[in-house]
């Protein structure tokens, strides 16, 4: 192990309120190397395996795809893409188990392996990342699928925008992986420690920040060492170590230790112009800025009594766990339970036939000898250990009493959804309240009253729409059948004006012609209309007879003109 002076460190000078000293139980595989998994024949790939919206998925089945290819673009600003881990077929697109507490299943990609492991044309590489603009950086990470990987999986592109909203000075690199069992990130630490510094670098560039703190609990002094060295030739690193205590790696956390900045409740900590990522999320940058590679896989330690060999793995995204477990040498006799996760903030799986997602950083297998024996929980006597314990500086013994009798709006009082939900609370109380668990279904029932009122409220806001639009309709109706009314107004105002200027000019024709009749005229013209048929036909018949005689007379002289000089003197003759 290697040994370091206190003046070879920076010590961190701030502490955080409560937290606690669990059994750590890392020596399992605190000195287990990183191992590839070996190719597996099917991989599983859930569209949700970020915060955020899902991805929708751009391949079909029957479709062959290559390592690193998308299977799934992001759909919202805050979703994250989804690669192929290997080359192969994708067989089916369909519901499929879930690492869920509650056991649930969601649409996920099936792909069967084809063993060539074939990558995808990679993405351009920017060693010089200098020359890119940070909106071009956020793009690629964007591109990349790259997601925060110390547990919360927000979506890193989303969460580096905040830059361009409140100016970042300070990066910090939360390296203190407090969770006992977990060793994944100090692994990484201790074997790539110039990844992550690269990576450090390229966010330093995107933020415009001046420097970054790199925090590291101090039961982890190779990790410290290194980190130094790796990061000695740039001003702008500093390495601290942190004091062992259980959370120090929450985010509120880390960021009072190494700056004393305290977080207030419901702001963030980029308006104090601090920006917080896990050492394995800026190692990911890294590799897909520099070197062109999506997210695919993730480091898993795989540890336990339960474990035949406990390991640290680099783990192909989608691989079930049970391939992991036999990676691993299987489980051992009378092991009764696997949690995904550590111990304090991890949750037992149902099966373990379901995939690994960018999520999953432990697998716990233990034994019923291997954990606290669960005596059935007594009443809260309000011996306030968990509000002494709690990191966040809240009342759990209040949150408690109002989750439980289901009074959603005073535990929001009491601030719920500042709860990061790491177990101290549960761990210390004497009457063994499963309290978290009534935490998360305050969480999950209000989350729901919130999404029931959205929809009653759209559904409000639809109705008023609608109304609003019947009422324009309305009123549009009623406005042309106004212009109706005013223009048939108008044209009977115009035929009255004719009329009288007819009286006028029909009375000056009486002053100078006589008399006008209107009755007498009617009826003459009635009489007239009744005797036209027949003085028509007369003058017609009349026509013809005239047309008639007058033909016969033609006739009669053309006849004339053609006798003979001798039948002419006898006709004159005679």
């Amino acid at each position: 192990m290697v040994k370091l002076l206190s003046s070879q460190v920076s010590q961190a000078r701030f502490s955080f309120h409560g937290g606690i000293h669990p059994p750590e139980n890392k020596s399992t595989t605190r000195d287990r190397p990183i191992q590839a998994l070996p190719l597996m024949a099917r991989y599983i790939l859930p569209l949700h395996m970020h915060i955020g919206a899902p991805a929708r998925a751009v391949v079909g089945v029957g479709q062959r795809v290559k390592k690193g290819q998308v299977l799934a673009q992001a759909t919202d600003f805050i979703s994250a893409s989804i690669h192929a881990p290997t080359s192969g077929v994708i067989s089916a697109i369909t519901e499929h188990a879930i690492a869920h507490p509650g056991g649930l299943s969601a649409l996920a990609i099936i792909l069967d392996a084809d063993g060539e492991d074939s990558a995808f044309e990679p993405m351009p590489r920017w060693p010089n990342f200098t020359a890119q603009t940070p909106t071009e950086l956020r793009g690629r990470l964007r591109e990349a699928g790259i997601v925060g990987l110390g547990g919360a999986v927000f979506p890193t592109a989303a969460k580096l925008a905040t830059g361009s909203i409140a100016p970042v000075h300070t990066l910090i690199l939360n390296g203190a992986e407090c969770e006992p069992y977990i060793t994944c990130d100090d692994r990484l630490m201790r074997e790539r420690p110039d990844e992550i510094v690269q990576g450090a670098a390229i966010v330093l560039h995107m933020m415009g920040a001046s420097r970054c703190l790199i925090g590291i609990e101090d039961n982890k002094p190779e990790a410290i060492a290194v980190l130094m060295a790796a990061s000695d030739a740039d001003a702008r690193f500093e390495t601290i170590a942190v004091p062992t205590r259980y959370p120090a790696g929450g985010e509120k956390q880390l960021i009072k230790v190494l700056t004393n900045v305290e977080v207030p409740r419901g702001r963030r900590a980029t308006e104090y112009g601090l920006l917080c990522l896990n050492v394995a999320t800026v190692a990911a940058i890294y590799r897909a800025v520099v070197l062109g590679q999506p997210m695919t896989d993730r480091i898993v330690t795989v540890t336990g009594a339960g474990i035949v060999q406990p390991e640290n793995f680099r783990v192909p995204l989608g691989t079930k766990i049970s391939d992991v477990i036999a990676a691993a040498g299987g489980y051992t006799a009378g092991t009764d339970r696997l949690i995904m996760g550590g111990p304090m903030m991890g949750f037992a799986l149902h099966q373990d036939d379901v995939p690994i997602v960018k999520a999953t950083n432990c697998l716990l297998a233990l034994r019923p000898q291997d954990r606290p024996i669960e005596p059935a929980p007594q009443p809260c006597i309000r011996c306030s250990l968990c509000a002494e314990a709690c990191p966040a500086d809240l009342l759990p013994q209040q949150l408690y009493w109002y989750a439980r009798a289901k009074q959603f709006d005073r535990t929001v009082e009491y601030h719920l959804f500042d709860c990061i939900e790491c177990g101290v609370c549960s761990a210390v109380c004497p009457s063994h309240l499963p309290l978290v668990d009534y935490y998360r279904f305050a969480k999950t029932q209000i989350w729901a009253q919130e999404r029931d009122q959205s929809k009653a409220s759209m559904a409000r806001t639809r109705f008023e729409f609608r109304n609003e639009r019947l009422e324009r309709i309305k009123a549009e109706r009623e406005a042309a059948l106004n212009k109706k009314r005013q223009n048939l107004a108008t044209n009977t105002a115009a035929i009255e004006a004719g009329d009288a200027a007819m009286a006028r000019t029909v009375a000056e024709s009486n002053d100078a012609f006589g008399t006008y009749q209107p009755e007498a005229m009617g009826q003459a013209a009635l009489a007239l209309g009744d005797v036209a048929p027949v003085i028509l036909d007369s003058a017609v018949d009349a026509a013809r007879a005239r047309a008639k005689a007058r033909r016969a007379q033609l006739d009669a002289d053309r006849a004339e003109k053609e006798q003979s000089p001798a039948e002419q003197s006898k006709n004159n003759v005679i």
